[in-house]
């Protein structure tokens, strides 16, 4: 069970901004990709998603062998694929109950939405109680009013409540606290243990302190520039990016 990028190039109105990326994410594993700010790092994991203002003008992307290069978001989502935002939107009108609920019995292949809240409250109220979510928070607007923090949260709920296959982590660990870090990390390591494959998108080692990579890739002006271990992280720990040149 892979994700496996083959000699992708991507351009958005016409610039590129990623080039010949090649890169397999392997089942159970967590793959980290690092960058200073413009990289492409967010590129890719929206190019992997399927987003339509990023064009693929060369290169695959498969999921479990099959080319997913042409597919629809809704179609790599139902294919076990997730994307946590960086800045996730508000939706106004829909609670974080309500649209599990909706996701899970579409799943399912259920159209009824009533019969399975009350049980589905009951596992969120847990789950939200561990990763330090407000349980009022559950039947709000979905992020409307929610601070950076109970953005992050309301995502990796959502993480443990769906199970995908596949998750990028597009900078969960960016404004939280030291708690919120180690949240993240233990989210990781559940669905990790589930078998799972991460690709945790990151500007900062600090997350990093918590779990072990699998591979670390580093990203610099939309190419893959080093790949390697956690030995990657700790350069960047003492030296930053300054060492990739202009």
């Amino acid at each position: 069970m892979t994700l496996e990028i083959i000699d992708l190039s991507v351009n958005v109105d016409s610039k590129p901004v990623l080039r010949d990326i090649n890169l397999r994410v392997e089942k159970g594993k967590l793959t980290v990709i690092m960058g200073p700010n413009g990289s492409g790092k967010t590129s890719l994991a929206y190019t992997i998603m399927g987003h339509p203002n990023y064009k693929v003008v060369k290169g695959k992307i498969f999921l479990e062998g099959e080319d997913i290069t042409n597919k629809t978001p809704d179609e790599r989502a139902n294919k076990g694929l997730f994307l946590v935002f960086q800045n996730p939107i508000e939706i106004p009108g829909i609670n974080l109950l309500s649209l599990l609920t909706a996701v899970l019995n579409k799943k399912k292949g259920k159209t009824d939405l009533t019969e399975p809240i009350l049980d589905l409250r009951k596992k969120l109220v847990v789950e939200a109680r561990m990763i330090g979510l407000k349980e009022e928070l559950l039947e709000r607007d979905l992020n409307v009013g929610f601070s950076g923090g109970e953005k992050k949260r309301s995502e990796l709920l959502q993480v443990k409540i769906l199970r995908p296959k596949y998750v990028i982590m597009d900078e969960p660990d960016s404004g939280l606290d030291v708690d919120g870090v180690r949240i993240v990390a233990d989210v990781i390591r559940e669905m990790l243990s589930t078998g799972a494959s991460i690709i945790l998108i990151t500007h900062y080692p600090r997350v990093l302190q918590y779990i072990d990579p699998h591979k670390v890739v580093i990203l610099y002006k939309g190419r893959i520039v080093a790949k390697g271990g956690k030995e990657l992280v700790e350069k960047i720990d003492r030296e930053g990016y300054k060492w990739l040149g202009d």
